[in-house]
């Protein structure tokens, strides 16, 4: 209840000032600037004015937990966002892929570059326990295939079977590491 003398606050306008006088549902107030203005009694907020001091920690700390608001909170199960398959590894080995021109390059060459390209890009993997790698040979005389196979049969945490038919026909290596050989 606003009283004559009150220091108020008008709601939803930055005007304060002290109650003068009520009449008929309204006060009329002297604002801090001055000015005599007349408000519904319904609009208004009386400011609370006097010292305030802020209490001390220690009594803060003390209510709270006498009113338990340091009770436990129960823990819900983080869910977590199922892991997208991230696509297999591919690795091309044609040769226009890894040169801009075999001009001048040997057979022997030519895998030899190949070979070497599988050998860092699955060495690559291995360090970054990439589980899945796809080598893509091509078809042709099988050199590259055979040389493939024989160069993966050195590790032992790998596990190979023919790519996907349907993507790469009969020209592709699927290379399983094993994150944990030992297990």
């Amino acid at each position: 209840m606003i009283e004559v003398g009150d220091k108020v606050s008008v709601l939803d306008e930055d005007i304060t000032g002290d109650v003068v006088r009520l009449e008929h549902g309204e006060a009329v107030i002297m604002s801090d600037d001055g000015f005599e203005l007349s408000f519904p009694v319904n609009e208004l907020v009386r400011v609370m004015t006097g010292d305030m001091t802020l209490p001390s920690y220690e009594e803060v700390h003390k209510n709270l937990q006498e009113k338990e608001h340091f009770k436990k909170k129960t823990k819900r199960p983080v869910v977590k966002p199922k892991k997208q398959q991230a696509p297999p590894m591919e690795v091309d080995l044609h040769i226009h892929k890894l040169v801009k021109s075999s001009r001048g390059m040997t057979n022997h060459d030519m895998v030899n570059l190949q070979l070497d390209t599988a050998k860092r890009q699955l060495d690559f993997a291995i360090s970054k326990r990439i589980p899945v790698v796809i080598f893509i040979h091509g078809v042709g005389q099988g050199v590259l295939k055979e040389e493939l196979k024989y160069l993966f049969g050195r590790y032992d945490n790998l596990s190979i079977s023919d790519g996907d038919y349907k993507k790469y026909g009969l020209g592709a290596m699927e290379v399983y590491i094993k994150q944990n050989p030992n297990n």
